[in-house]
């Protein structure tokens, strides 16, 4: 699949491929379930909204616990310290965050598309360097992996899940945490029922 770059800008409409910081968009903010951390039990973090890969009816929330860095295994698609989930897209209300825990990022940001001639992001990326791009990761295409390949595979058909975006983490541009200088990597499914995953690596 081809890649499209990631970037960034302050445009915060809901018509924004994809918007980071502020509050999750929902069709039922009253009967939205906050993830929490499986470790900690404390809230998850919101950090923002991708599209689907597939299915354009579709975003992906994803969350991460922030309530002691380091500690809950944040980074691991299984342990519980993060979460993504499917949810209906062009949603107009925003979930309610518990009154506790750390639940929100410091900034409000989104991003735009910028399409490119490459089908990794790491080759797109090199390609931007001259252009003067604030990008902020990508969309689609294959993951730039900082360590091993970390593909998750959906618990509903056992098949590798197939990236939506990859994110990188700037102290100079955004409040993301992943452990410094990492990468941030969310999945999905498009079998029926198909489930969504999220982790970094640094």
């Amino acid at each position: 699949m081809p890649v499209d770059l990631l970037v960034i800008d302050d445009d915060l409409r809901g018509a924004a491929p994809a918007i980071f910081g502020g509050r999750p968009p929902v069709l039922d903010a009253d009967g939205f379930a906050w993830p929490r951390c499986a470790t900690c039990a404390g809230p998850l973090q919101y950090q923002g909204r991708v599209p689907h890969p597939i299915d354009a009816g579709k975003d992906i929330l994803f969350f991460q616990c922030a309530n002691d860095p380091g500690m809950c295994d944040e980074w691991d698609q299984k342990a519980g310290g993060n979460a993504a989930i499917v949810v209906a897209a062009g949603a107009e209300s925003y979930a309610v965050p518990p009154a506790e825990g750390i639940t929100s990022l410091h900034g409000h940001w989104s991003g735009h598309v910028v399409a490119a001639d490459a089908d990794t992001y790491d080759q797109a990326r090199a390609d931007s360097r001259g252009d003067g791009l604030a990008v902020l990761g990508c969309l689609g295409g294959e993951p730039g992996w900082i360590q091993d390949d970390e593909t998750p595979t959906c618990s509903a058909c056992g098949q590798p899940m197939i990236l939506a975006a990859q994110l990188e983490e700037s102290a100079d541009r955004n409040s993301f945490n992943f452990g410094g200088a990492g990468c941030g990597y969310i999945f999905a499914c498009t079998c029926p029922g198909g489930t969504a995953s999220f982790l970094w690596q640094c």
